[in-house]
C-alpha cells in the first residue's frame, strides 16, 4: 500500500523537466583591490565580522569567550569539538537550541562578503539557519572575486545543495529599524584560519 506521502513524491518525481545546459555566465571586470580586504569590507556591510585566526585554538578560545562553557556548541569542523553531535540522519529541528554552530566554508566571495556550503560542510542544513551565533572557518586563499566565479566552481557544479550567507539574519520594518537575528542567526563570525 502506497501512504500519500509516497504517492505525491512519486509525481513530483514523475513531472520533472528534461535537464538542459546551464547557460553561460560572463565574466565581469575584477573592482580594484586585494580579494580578502574586499570580502572584509564586504562581510562588515552586512554586519559580519572578521577574526585572524592561527590555528584552531583561536576557534575554541573565541567561543569560550563568547558563549561559555555552559552554551550548547554543534561542530560540523573536525578538531572542534562540540557538545551537540551532528549527524546526516538527525532531525534538522534538534538544533533549535543550538547557541553557536561551527562550520568550514568551502569558499568566500569577495563581492558580496559571502561563504558558500553544501549539504558537505553543513551535516545537517538547518546549521545555517536554527543556531544563534554561526562561525566560519575560511580559508583566506579559498577567496573568488565574485559571484561569476562561484558559479564557475566544480564545487557548485556538483552539490546537490548550495547556499551564500552574507552576515547575520536580518529586517528591517518599515521606519527602517533594523534588526538582526530576525529569521536566522543572530550573528556571523569569518575566522580566517588555512584549511
Amino acid at each position: 500500500m502506497t501512504t500519500t506521502r509516497e504517492a505525491f513524491l512519486a509525481k513530483i518525481r514523475a513531472a520533472q523537466p528534461a535537464g538542459r545546459p546551464r547557460p553561460e555566465v560572463p565574466l565581469f571586470d575584477t573592482p580594484p583591490g586585494e580579494r580578502l580586504e574586499r570580502f572584509r569590507t564586504a562581510l562588515a556591510a552586512m554586519g559580519g565580522t572578521v577574526v585572524e585566526g592561527d590555528s584552531l585554538d583561536t576557534v575554541r578560545a573565541l567561543l569560550a569567550e563568547r558563549f561559555g562553557s555552559e552554551a550548547v556548541i554543534a561542530s560540523a569542523v573536525a578538531g572542534i569539538d562540540g557538545n551537540r553531535m551532528l549527524s546526516s540522519e538527525m532531525s534538522p529541528a534538534l538544533l533549535q537550541d543550538v547557541d553557536a554552530g561551527v562550520v568550514r566554508a568551502r569558499f568566500g566571495v569577495a563581492e558580496t562578503g559571502s561563504v558558500w556550503f553544501s549539504e558537505d560542510e553543513y551535516i545537517v542544513n538547518s546549521i545555517g539557519y536554527l543556531v544563534q551565533h554561526l562561525v566560519v572557518l575560511l580559508d583566506p586563499a579559498r577567496i573568488v572575486d565574485g559571484l561569476q566565479d562561484v558559479y564557475r566552481q566544480d564545487d557548485f557544479k556538483n552539490a546537490r545543495y548550495a547556499v551564500l550567507v552574507t552576515g547575520p539574519s536580518a529586517t528591517a520594518d518599515i521606519e527602517g529599524v533594523l534588526i538582526r537575528g530576525a529569521q536566522g542567526v543572530r550573528s556571523l563570525t569569518v575566522v580566517l584560519l588555512a584549511a
